[in-house]
């Protein structure tokens, strides 16, 4: 594959793409409903948030991180036709119950999450 991208990274990718868009879907559905929060709507929002936070956190390598976070509210407030504060809800919540998964199946299955998370 060109650019040194192995199959295994676009495996990780879309498997990351997957686990994203389901807690962003599901945190949208609790916070705005099922009329406004789509699954198609929440992987466009992982995809477009993946690409486009990556990019600013590689052309601004200080402030990007804070450009990035707003950039993932914009899109979660676009397409999840929410405002400003319920956008910041949805990702708060959707980071609570990505935690609360990764650490049940960390202890149900023995596996080791953690270093994922950056612990």
């Amino acid at each position: 594959m060109p650019f040194g991208i192995s199959t295994m990274m676009v495996g990780a990718l879309i498997v990351e793409v997957i686990v994203i868009s389901l807690v962003l879907w599901a945190s949208g559905r609790v916070l705005v409903g099922k009329e406004k929060a789509k699954f198609t709507d929440a992987i466009w929002i992982t995809v477009l948030g993946l690409i486009v936070g990556a990019v600013a956190q590689n052309v601004i390598p200080f402030v990007g991180w804070l450009l990035a976070l707003i950039i993932w509210l914009a899109l979660i407030r676009h397409f999840f036709d929410a405002g400003w504060g319920k956008a910041f809800l949805i990702a708060l919540l959707a980071i609570v119950i990505f935690v609360v998964i990764a650490v049940a199946l960390s202890l149900l299955f023995g596996i080791v999450l953690l270093g994922f998370l950056g612990f």
